[in-house]
């Protein structure tokens, strides 16, 4: 697979709308993963990310302006022993519930499908990162109607073991802007990850689509020792 610019990628999309990234750092020493949000409508828009224990949630910006909580109010961040969950939606409760159990990513995804919100039946995107020992290895997935029909839901999981230093996997909701909108086709996509965080962060958050760019989260794992450094940018502040 080719390696794309995750850059160009992003300048070149105004609307990929939630996309999560996971790879490892170009020295090895990092297991890295990003997961930003975008909004079209103010319901969406006004949000941020707040920390919450060793994960993230998103929370209103402004209480008052909050309509409908249910697809937009949720942890996209969970850490569960040596696993950091990074989802586009309350499964990530799933997946942690799921995996406390014994169950696989894949099979604790089984009881959830694609986002009921027609006409666009926005896919639930995952992964999961395993750290341990000085071992790395990642995961994703997406649940997504069969081509907006709404009566059957594919389901596709990547694994990637002995993470390949410098390099990552980007999946995203929605192939680009549109009404209904179109979801994402393909396999995630291959690209770099850098050593400098505060860069890849920057990086990142300057090439969403200004308008409708909401919060960017940024998190590297020392592979060895299990710490981490996290970043939050949220718009609204």
């Amino acid at each position: 697979m080719e390696m794309i610019s995750l850059e160009k990628e992003l300048k070149e999309n105004s609307y990929p709308g939630r996309g999560i990234v996971i790879g490892r750092s170009a020295d090895g020493k990092k297991a890295v993963a990003a997961y930003f949000i975008m909004g079209r409508s103010e319901n969406s828009r006004n949000r941020i990310f707040v920390e919450d224990g060793e994960g993230i949630r998103t929370q209103a910006f402004d209480p008052s302006k909050l309509v409908d909580p249910s697809l937009i109010i949720y942890a996209p961040v969970r850490v569960l022993g040596n696993k950091t969950i990074v989802t586009n939606g309350d499964q990530t409760d799933t997946i942690y519930e799921g995996m406390d159990r014994q169950m696989t990513f894949e099979q604790a995804l089984r009881s959830r499908e694609f986002e009921p919100d027609a006409p666009n039946y926005t896919p639930r995107i995952s992964g999961v990162l395993h750290v341990e020992g000085g071992k790395y290895s990642y995961a994703m997935s997406i649940l997504k109607s069969n081509n907006g029909n709404p009566d059957a839901c594919n389901r596709y999981t990547f694994a990637y073991e002995n993470c390949v230093a410098g390099e990552g996997h980007f999946i995203h909701t929605y192939k680009c802007d549109g009404n209904p909108l179109p979801s994402f086709e393909g396999e995630p996509k291959l690209v770099a990850i850098p050593d400098d965080m505060d860069a890849f962060t920057d990086m990142l958050w300057t090439s969403l689509n200004e308008e409708n760019k909401v919060s960017l989260f940024v998190r590297y794992i020392d592979i060895e020792t299990g710490a981490y450094k996290t970043k939050i940018v949220n718009k609204n502040k």
